[in-house]
């Protein structure tokens, strides 16, 4: 029974802890509080902290690194969170399997590959492409094993917060309101399916191919236009999607840090944002979750949210 870390219990970190441990994995999942995942052992710990993540990980055949510090907190959280990663993975032995996302191809002139340059200029693209390059640089070396997962925008079950396609986008359009979004909603732009990414994350920590590379999850090209549209046909709500104008953001960035970094990123929301993952998909097996199926389980969370795990 192999042994697995899991270290942050967000959207993404629960439900892959639930999934190792449901197939008969012996997995910890591992954060600040001591959250719970079923199936899992909880531990307190504070992953920036090299000796308390290199205690963590003795042991363990897999570190799934997949926290997510609040966005205006990268630059500080994220190189010791990193560092620390790595010097668990060096000095227990265990793979690691960092859960990332597209920030570090920055503003793309075509769908993003696993082989795409990596040319942002914002700050949390630049944060973590710096902190890919330094586990890579790591694997070369020799001194750890690893891989990054990259995944767009997510959505699924009972996602809220700060996500583009969560519970604020989905309650608005199924209440025949307005939700109003970043950028322009009638440009085509990836979404990723949580339990794609979870399905993602597990077949690249059992990869015995090629590692010290990148993976993407597959994923779904789709217009938030055309989502309240299938929305509304499916469930004969009058929703509409709006976006809000880009200087009402900047002038908000000005006075909020959290929508300075909303807007900051808001330029993949102003151009087509697509995702290829073919490679990932013929190397790992994995593939996306059928649309409809997937939207109408995200949407059916938020009109029967008791229903939601």
């Amino acid at each position: 029974m192999p042994q697995q870390l899991v270290v942050g219990a967000g959207m993404i970190g629960r439900p892959l802890a639930e999934r190792l441990a449901a197939r008969g994995d012996q997995v910890t999942i591992a954060t600040r509080s001591g959250a719970l995942a079923e199936g899992a052992t909880p531990l307190v710990l504070n992953a920036s902290d090299p000796a308390a993540f290199t205690i963590a990980a003795a042991g363990m055949a897999t570190i799934f690194l997949c926290t997510n510090p609040r966005y205006t907190d990268w630059p500080t959280q994220w190189p010791p969170i990193i560092d620390a990663a790595i010097r668990a993975a060096s000095a227990s032995g265990a793979a690691l399997v960092v859960m990332g996302n597209l920030y570090p191809y920055g503003v793309p002139d075509g769908p993003m590959t696993e082989h795409s340059p990596e040319t942002t200029t914002e700050t949390k693209g630049l944060v973590r492409g710096e902190g890919w390059r330094l586990v890579r640089e790591a694997h070369e070396r020799g001194e750890i094993k690893a891989v990054e997962v990259r995944a767009s925008d997510y959505f699924g079950p009972g996602v809220s917060g700060t996500a583009h396609l969560g519970d604020r986008f989905f309650n608005a359009v199924l209440d025949s309101k307005t939700a109003r979004v970043v950028g322009t909603p009638a440009l085509v732009h990836s979404w990723s399916f949580l339990p794609d990414i979870v399905t993602t994350l597990v077949a690249a920590g059992d990869h015995a191919g090629e590692w010290g590379r990148l993976w993407h999850v597959p994923s779904t090209a789709i217009s938030r236009t055309e989502i309240v549209d299938q929305l509304n046909r499916r469930f004969a709500s009058r929703g509409r999607a709006r976006g809000y104008p880009q200087w009402l953001l900047r002038s908000l960035g000005a006075m909020n840090p959290m929508m300075h970094e909303i807007w900051a990123s808001s330029y993949q929301f102003l151009v087509p944002y697509v995702i290829d993952s073919a490679e990932t998909e013929r190397e790992l097996g994995v593939a996306v979750t059928p649309w409809a199926q997937a939207l109408g389980t995200a949407a059916d969370s938020y009109r029967h949210p008791a229903a939601t795990v």
